[in-house]
């Protein structure tokens, strides 16, 4: 699945509504992200620069409730199920 990160929304909170969509699950009964990543180290790699001008490139992987996790850019996620 892919999901496109809204330029409201933060990385760490894409991740969560992505993976509860995927699971069909609420977000609250996710596992925290905050047990594999920290969502605030997570959003600021793609956070803008101390200048505002945005980061270009980057590319950052993870596995967060059995969902291999492939950020793009801070623009786009992909998300791989994993199997048992």
């Amino acid at each position: 699945m892919e999901y496109e990160i809204g330029p409201d929304e933060s990385v760490s909170t894409a991740v969560v509504r992505a993976v509860s969509a995927v699971e069909g699950r609420k977000p609250c009964s996710l596992r925290p992200l905050a047990d594999v990543v920290d969502p605030t180290a997570l959003d600021s790699l793609f956070d803008a620069r101390y200048d505002g001008t945005p980061r270009t490139g980057g590319r950052l992987s993870f596995v967060y409730n059995d969902c291999r996790i492939t950020v793009d850019n801070g623009e786009y996620l992909t998300l791989q199920l994993l199997e048992d």
